[in-house]
């Protein structure tokens, strides 16, 4: 396996739809996220806000299935190329990238937050 650079323990995590090539959304993996990823197959990251491991979908239940991870020419970036179950981003959108630079809003949420979460903490 080649020797990721981290930067502050973390590294970034590029997320693609394997079947699409759309970009879902970016988060951050420490050695253990990474190694939870290819373990399991599911990918998990490090919370920067809560500072803690997630597993993508441990709450809401849209899990990513990773099918190949890829390394930058730097070794200090990651391309997980997924299948994403629901949507990926906590606002209920299919992908994180769902606004233009002047803020129209493309496409519809596929999932009402409110709803997924409701009995979180």
């Amino acid at each position: 396996m080649l020797s990721i650079r981290y930067s502050d323990g973390l590294v970034p995590v590029v997320v693609q739809d394997a079947g699409t090539g759309d970009v879902l959304m970016v988060a951050y993996a420490n050695d253990e996220a990474l190694h939870l990823t290819i373990q399991t197959g599911y990918a998990h990251y490090f919370s920067r806000s809560r500072q803690r491991l997630w597993k993508k979908g441990e709450e809401s239940g849209h899990l990513q299935r990773v099918r190949e991870i890829l390394v930058d020419c730097d070794e200090d970036c990651l391309l997980y190329r997924v299948e994403q179950a629901g949507a990926a981003c906590h606002t209920g959108y299919r992908s994180c990238f769902y606004r233009t630079i002047d803020g129209e809003i493309l496409g519809e949420p596929l999932v009402d937050p409110a709803k997924v979460y409701a009995n979180k903490p």
